[in-house]
């Protein structure tokens, strides 16, 4: 049962409204997660902006969206590793797989498993690497600006991930569920 309410748009303020608005132009729909976070007009949009400025970052969406699998993953979200699944497989052509292993920061290409490897590394220090795990990213080919759009990213999912575990969000997507005992 969700325990924050999912909006229709003519319950929203007229802020959210309008940000619901632009929100079905562009994906047609209006996701639980943002008709939630529309009990504030302040906590959507600023959701909304920084999604947007990282869509639009060095990383790419392919990296982004393997980031927040790792993030959902690590943070037992099924809401986020539903949504990006859905997102990564089917807007971003991510194959599945990929997918899959991104979940526990692995890939086979070594660049991406360091930067997947490192933004779980922030999730379990909470946000403290060492010296020497902010090196092997950088190290890994990542430039200082690379690295702090995965520490934006890691944030960014990480709200997303706290928002939907306290609100219980419906899942309005295919259903993936997070697996507590490491096992896939």
């Amino acid at each position: 049962m969700t325990r924050l309410t999912a909006l229709n748009r003519d319950q929203a303020s007229s802020k959210s409204k309008e940000l619901f608005d632009g929100i079905q132009a562009k994906l047609g729909t209006v996701p639980n997660m943002m008709r939630t976070m529309g009990n504030s007009s302040a906590v959507l949009e600023g959701y909304l902006n920084l999604s947007e400025s990282l869509g639009n970052g060095a990383l790419g969406a392919k990296m982004g969206e393997m980031i927040a699998m790792t993030v959902a993953e690590a943070n037992a979200c099924d809401y986020c590793l539903s949504a990006h699944a859905y997102i990564g497989t089917k807007l971003v052509g991510i194959e599945g797989e990929v997918l899959n292993a991104s979940r526990h920061a692995h890939h086979s290409d070594s660049k991406i498993e360091a930067g997947l490897h490192f933004a779980k590394t922030l999730v379990e220090t909470q946000g403290k690497p060492s010296s020497e795990e902010v090196k092997a990213v950088l190290n890994a080919g990542y430039t200082e600006g690379e690295v702090g759009e995965i520490i934006a990213h890691v944030a960014l999912n990480v709200f997303t991930n706290y928002f939907n575990n306290t609100a219980n969000t419906e899942i309005d997507f295919p259903k993936v569920k997070a697996n507590v005992n490491g096992v896939l």
